[in-house]
């Protein structure tokens, strides 16, 4: 009697996995980011700077819009993000 042969994995499946991984650490990348941009605009509000803060603020507002755009994030998440963030940044000024 000839031994069973081994059952074929799914294709498609191990391509899911694969694309999930890349997908996974773009995102992962992305919101890095943002956290980063985010605790720069912290940073600068707390120096009181004005300069400072309205550069981070529009890097960070830039961040956070892309993050949406491509998906990363949900656009309201982005929306509320960039508003508690601008309100921040407005105590300075």
């Amino acid at each position: 009697m000839p031994a069973k042969a081994a059952p074929k994995k799914n294709l498609s499946a191990l391509k899911k996995t694969r694309q999930d991984e890349k997908r996974k650490q773009r995102n992962q990348s992305v919101k890095t980011g943002i956290k980063t941009t985010t605790k720069r605009l912290e940073a600068a509000v707390a120096s009181k700077s004005k300069e400072d803060t309205a550069a981070s603020l529009k890097e960070a507002i830039k961040t956070i819009d892309k993050a949406a755009s491509k998906g990363v994030i949900h656009k309201n998440t982005a929306s509320r993000r960039i508003s508690r963030l601008t309100k921040k940044a407005n105590v300075v000024a």
